[in-house]
């Protein structure tokens, strides 16, 4: 089982990297929030005995919310430069919008390529270890290989959903099953905000494109 303690992610960034070294393979999907019966409070992508614990929450993806700390338009800015040519590439390749990507990327984790969300993505475009094995990417921290994979992935999703982009980023961010199971974006608030975030960073990006892109 795939769980995280939420007491333990708040002591110590370094043991929350080698813990997440360790932990088992999973794909993009919806978490849990529970609560042990002693009061430690824990994110699982797996459902859990409810004699022990107690459902709090089911939320969508965190997204590597450390790597944007302290991050300034400028800055943000110069990190994306560095992954313009590999966003265009890919997107060609998997017929996607590069300025979508680049959002996506934006908001994941603000082009920071060593990126750890607390639940265990990994990179520019925040893979799960099992997303990244099935689409073929052994390093989720060389940039190449993670923005492909991210790429192909979120063009999965928009095949799976007809085009539908605010689906095919839900399903992103919570998985593919939760948005057809509540048959439209999960009423996660993790969810939501990400879909409008991206869209929002999206629409920048269309608007700045005559100017610069990059």
């Amino acid at each position: 089982m795939n769980h995280t303690n939420y007491s333990f992610l708040a002591s110590s960034s370094l043991c929350l990297g080698l813990l997440f070294m360790c932990l088992p393979l999973q794909i993009h999907a919806e978490f849990y929030v529970y609560k042990e019966n002693d009061g430690t409070s824990w994110i699982t992508d797996r459902k859990m005995p409810q004699e022990k614990y107690t459902l709090m929450a089911t939320i969508g993806r965190p997204t590597a919310v450390v790597s944007c700390r302290r991050m300034t338009p400028s800055k943000l800015a110069k990190r994306a430069s560095s992954y313009a040519d590999a966003i265009e590439a890919y997107s060609i390749a998997y017929e996607v919008d590069p300025k979508l990507v680049k959002a996506i990327i934006a908001i994941e984790s603000c082009f920071d390529r060593k990126a750890v969300s607390s639940v265990g993505a990994r990179g520019l475009m925040q893979l799960m270890p099992a997303t990244a094995k099935e689409l073929g990417v052994k390093d989720s921290f060389d940039a190449n290989q993670n923005i492909r994979g991210g790429i192909k992935y979120f063009s999965q999703m928009l095949t799976r959903f007809n085009d539908n982009t605010e689906l095919a980023l839900a399903a992103y961010n919570a998985g593919p099953n939760a948005v057809e199971k509540y048959g439209g974006i999960p009423p996660y608030a993790e969810t939501k905000g990400y879909v409008k975030k991206v869209l929002k960073r999206y629409a920048n990006y269309v608007t700045k494109s005559s100017t610069a892109a990059y």
